[in-house]
């Protein structure tokens, strides 16, 4: 399927947001808006990180027109890191951008490591997102995951079976809390970046979005 990529600012809360736009090629038929938020700000995560790509790649494979974007105060965009709370403000601007610019289509957004800790609360939230993709979701840190109780948003959990982040007894525990309708892929890799795993993880992702 041949594709357009595209460098794009979004106006985010904070000032700009800097995105990439990656949209099939006419005459392909945009099938779903996927967003995609990426890994902690303050440990080098960005829109470019590997998981996120493959991410992106799996929503390219099934027909979706995908965007990435930074979080503020990453790359070149505006603002500084604000513990996942202005993120959420981030992201509620990326979809909106996303619906405005293909309204009528179903939206998904997809997230990894604290981008799936950002992107839970806000889907949960908000009555259009067809489903949310939630990869190693990092459930040792501890945080209240008790929304996701009332959470009737489609919660697809990915998630590595070595996460140093989130252990396989902690990440249960989060899934069996969950409201319906949800679903628990394992991912047999070594680390929380699916690092000897990445065709499995993105193959994982696909599933998730069929």
């Amino acid at each position: 399927m041949a594709r357009k990529l595209q460098s794009i600012f979004l106006i985010g809360p904070a000032g700009r947001l800097e995105a990439l736009l990656e949209e099939p090629e006419p005459p392909d038929r945009i099938d779903r808006a996927f967003v995609v938020c990426h890994p902690h700000p303050q440990y080098g995560g960005t829109m470019h990180n590997k998981v996120v790509f493959r991410i992106a790649k799996a929503g390219r494979s099934m027909g979706a027109a995908v965007l990435r974007f930074n979080f503020r105060g990453v790359g070149a965009s505006s603002g500084t890191y604000d513990a996942g709370r202005g993120e959420q403000d981030d992201l509620r601007a990326a979809m909106q951008y996303m619906q405005e610019r293909y309204a009528g289509i179903p939206l998904t957004v997809g997230g990894f490591s604290f981008g799936s800790r950002v992107s839970l609360p806000v889907c949960c939230g908000h009555p259009t997102v067809e489903r949310i993709i939630a990869v190693g979701t990092p459930v040792n840190r501890g945080d209240d995951m008790s929304f996701l109780e009332r959470c009737g948003c489609p919660k697809h959990f990915v998630h590595s079976t070595q996460d140093e982040f989130g252990s396989r007894s902690n990440m249960e525990r989060v899934f069996d809390m969950a409201g319906e309708p949800k679903q628990l892929t394992w991912v047999e890799a070594s680390d929380h970046f699916f690092s000897d795993a990445l065709d499995a993880l993105e193959d994982a992702v696909r599933k998730a979005l069929g």
